[in-house]
């Protein structure tokens, strides 16, 4: 899922990473929100109180907001800016480098404590969001921007629309590219909405220490996605070979 590229990249795919990165960014998005009392899987609210700031002239206001802003634009930056030199010295690392940069992030705000954490909301708010900024712009480019996973307005946004079509688009491969996307945007919705009660029942029980829940996932889907993929390449190479690679 997070290797597959271009003509050779399909739905189960992007299915196998919408769940997973969704997962995460829902684990991520209330243990940060119990945590800090910041929203840190998007930006939308942050340019409402930015611009709430500006107009009342409150520059404590509008100055973390800003910070908050360009903390997720930073790790958008980062993950493509790695990606970029990445895949020219060594493909095989270009999509880690970013995820393991996550892991560590994550890790780092689970290791801090909620003590820690309440005590430099700041730092954690701006460290959460720039782990998610960095996720955001890897899964965009992995998926060629099919899948999105950190925030859902606009999923829901496009979910409608394509509800709609259901009715108009009458085309064999019509409704079929419409199912597919419809299905991978609930997967997207859905896994979201359990990761956000996982964080929730994890946080009440382990504060910041569920954040371990959301690195570990990112670890199992990144080894995974590489032996699958190491599977492929054998079997291709080997065709002789009884490999059962799954699809």
């Amino acid at each position: 899922m997070f290797r597959h590229k271009g003509k050779s990249r399909r739905l189960v795919h992007n299915l196998k990473l919408a769940s997973l990165l969704s997962f995460v960014a829902g684990i991520v998005n209330v243990a940060g929100f119990f945590a800090v009392q910041v929203l840190t899987t998007n930006i939308t609210g942050h340019f409402a109180y930015f611009a709430d700031g500006v107009v009342k002239k409150d520059a404590a206001a509008t100055w973390v907001f800003l910070i908050y802003i360009i903390s997720f634009l930073s790790g958008a930056f980062v993950s493509s800016t790695i990606v970029e030199i990445t895949i020219k010295r060594n493909q095989r690392y270009a999509n880690a480098i970013p995820v393991f940069t996550e892991i560590l992030l994550l890790t780092g705000v689970a290791l801090s404590g909620t003590g820690v954490a309440q005590k430099h909301a700041y730092i954690i708010a701006c460290t959460l969001l720039f782990a998610m900024g960095l996720q955001n712009a890897l899964v965009t480019r992995i998926s060629n921007a099919v899948v999105r996973t950190t925030h859902l307005t606009g999923l829901f946004t496009d979910l409608g629309i394509e509800l709609s079509q259901l009715f108009f688009y009458r085309k064999p491969e019509q409704k079929k590219k419409l199912n597919a996307s419809i299905k991978l945007r609930f997967a997207i919705i859905s896994f979201f909405f359990l990761g956000c009660i996982a964080g929730g029942i994890g946080y009440i029980k382990y504060n910041t220490g569920i954040l371990y829940l959301a690195a570990g996932c990112l670890f199992v889907g990144i080894i995974y996605s590489d032996v699958r993929y190491r599977l492929l390449l054998l079997r291709k190479n080997f065709p002789d070979l009884k490999i059962h690679s799954g699809k």
